[in-house]
């Protein structure tokens, strides 16, 4: 959406952002099938020749429409490449077009998920470039070509996207399904998609002729592209380090895949010396982060926990911590960004101006949440036929359905969440996409279902299907209560209860991720459990969330915002006041420029 609207705005410098006539422009150039115009010279000579950071990512999420996205670190990079046009900061960056998206998902009346393919064509989005480049995977030449799609910022700062794509006559059938699907495959696949990605990427930008001062690893599937750097003339370990970038999103040492050895001998040898192999790939195989970490000067986790968590498991490297964000204009919903415009002027562009929302009154707030519950209110009959109260407490959960988010633990006792009920109406909005793999993930969604069912009559619950970024956007503003219940420590940070901030909503959240940070007990939300350090046992553990889980929502929760709704729309506030106008990309992004980038 917000790609359409700034496209059919006037011409902006994509550098500094001033407003240019194309019709009188003195200076533009034609570049990668797009026209552009500048202000001045300098401008159009920096676009052109200067340093760029180069963002690769194995998912961007930039709209709905475009299905090459999961989860949090799709939606992440998406947020990422907002802030950089917001923020002017030069960046291109990299993914895989993946044709068949991730899953697109079908619920049958049992809550089984039925997985079909989510096909969509780049160009309807986005350009085709002429370019191709060619990498050796085993013993075949694999073309790949690039489509890019111009992000716009409304304040016209410019970040261009390369989706790589083999799907060219010139190679084989399997090859030209490389980049067909997100996560799919085998563990060969997988393989093939991270020398596409990561040796392929860094040579479209070279066949670009973009200039990369950076190279900044988003999560460790692009890591191969370490290797091509050590193979460019006057390139060592040192000099690759000083120019990559490294951002782990991962907790746990067995998230971390690692590929055999004979594999990943047999796919690279075409493309990588003896001598490097040798080096980098271990007798027990080769595992991208480890590649990551050793090829990369700046390393951080994403939450200060997971900073702490990855020293323990990388202690041979320094791990600094910048925690995430999400972006502050596209999560916010319309009647919060009215609200937010006629009170904070300049707001999305300096979310940290967010701290000053106590100067909004209470009905204020109370209004704007109105509506944008109104609207999901009215997205659930429409999708569901189920008809929600827009006067009730409505609590909602949307996660990738994975088994260590735990979208079942509300409903771990019926009878409890019955009598808590019964103080007061509760309603349930759920929603997220198993991976087709994940026999757990998918009965996590059977469970819910299940729940609800049991609930029918006394607690109204829908599950919303095929999960997206429009449905995101409509929960994390709609709801009153934003809940998460992943074990810890899994939850390296998770982002959709700071999307719920920006509107307003209430986050009731295990302490973990980015939540050990943003809680303030009772004044930005709730916490359930002890933290993730705590010296206590799972079955205690268990015992103590549960009893957080049930006895805060019937006697903290629903009293306080059916009876004490002054004191509510206080939380409401001091949620956008402490949280928001922190746990944002804008914020996240000037970290990195500052001590990851310059």
């Amino acid at each position: 959406m917000e790609q359409r609207e700034c496209r059919a705005m006037a011409a902006r410098d994509p550098v500094c952002g001033m407003p240019v006539d194309p019709a009188t422009a003195t200076y533009s150039v034609d570049i990668r099938g797009g026209t552009y115009y500048f202000s001045n010279k300098l401008c159009r000579d920096t676009f052109v020749e200067g340093e760029k950071i180069a963002y690769f990512s194995m998912e961007i999420g930039l709209e709905s429409d475009i299905p090459t996205y999961s989860g949090g670190l799709g939606v992440l990079a998406g947020d990422v490449i907002r802030s950089s046009a917001d923020l002017f900061i030069p960046m291109v960056a990299v993914t895989l077009v993946n044709r068949k998206g991730y899953v697109r998902q079908r619920l049958t009346p049992e809550g089984d998920q039925v997985d079909l393919p989510d096909e969509w064509e780049p160009r309807g989005h986005m350009r085709e470039l002429p370019e191709r480049v060619t990498v050796r995977i085993g013993d075949a030449n694999v073309a790949i070509r690039a489509w890019i799609y111009d992000y716009w910022s409304p304040v016209g700062g410019l970040v261009p996207v390369f989706f790589l794509d083999t799907d060219l006559p010139e190679n084989t059938p399997d090859d030209r399904g490389i980049t067909d699907c997100l996560y799919g495959g085998d563990q060969e696949y997988r393989f093939k998609q991270a020398i596409v990605l990561g040796i392929g990427g860094a040579r479209m930008l070279a066949a670009q002729e973009i200039r990369v001062g950076k190279y900044h690893i988003n999560e460790s599937h692009s890591s191969l592209l370490t290797l091509e750097l050590l193979r460019r003339p006057g390139m060592d370990e040192e000099k690759v380090q000083t120019h990559c970038i490294f951002t782990t999103h991962t907790p746990v040492a067995t998230a971390f895949e690692t590929f055999p050895r004979e594999m990943a001998v047999r796919l690279l040898r075409g493309e990588v010396p003896p001598e490097l192999l040798g080096q980098y790939v271990g007798d027990n195989g080769l595992a991208l982060a480890t590649l990551a970490f050793r090829l990369s000067r700046y390393v951080n986790g994403v939450t200060t926990a997971h900073m702490n968590f990855s020293q323990r498991l990388f202690p041979a490297f320094h791990i600094r911590a910048v925690t995430n964000g999400v972006h502050p204009h596209t999560w916010t919903s319309g009647p919060f960004r009215d609200l937010y415009d006629r009170y904070i002027t300049g707001w999305a562009q300096e979310p940290e101006l967010l701290v000053r929302v106590d100067k909004i009154p209470h009905e204020d707030i109370r209004h704007a949440h109105r509506q944008a519950k109104q609207t999901l209110v009215d997205y659930v009959r429409e999708k569901n036929g189920v008809d929600l109260d827009p006067s009730a407490l409505t609590i909602g959960f949307a996660r990738r359905a994975a088994a260590y988010k735990r979208a079942a633990l509300l409903f771990s006792d019926l009878e409890k969440l019955r009598e808590a009920g019964r103080r007061g109406t509760i309603q349930l909005v759920f929603s997220g996409k198993a991976h087709p793999a994940d026999a757990a993930g998918r009965q996590e969604i059977r469970r819910v279902h299940d729940a609800m069912h049991d609930l029918e009559g006394e607690v109204t619950g829908v599950y919303l299907e095929n999960y997206s970024m429009d449905i995101a956007g409509l929960m994390t503003a709609g709801v009153d209560v934003w809940l998460n219940t992943p074990l810890p420590p899994y939850e390296a940070s998770g982002t959709s209860g700071m999307k719920a901030a920006l509107n307003g909503v209430v986050n009731f959240s295990v302490l973990d991720g980015w939540w050990i940070e943003g809680w303030i007990e009772g004044t930005t939300g709730w916490a359930i459990g002890p933290g993730p350090g705590a010296p206590v046992s799972e079955a205690e553990r268990r015992a103590r969330e549960l009893q957080d889980l049930y006895s805060k929502l019937e006697y903290l929760i629903i009293p306080t915002y059916y009876l004490r709704k002054d004191e509510w729309a206080t939380i409401m506030r001091s949620s956008i006041a402490k949280i928001a106008y922190y746990f944002n990309t804008h914020r996240m992004m000037r970290r990195y420029a500052t001590e990851a980038y310059l």
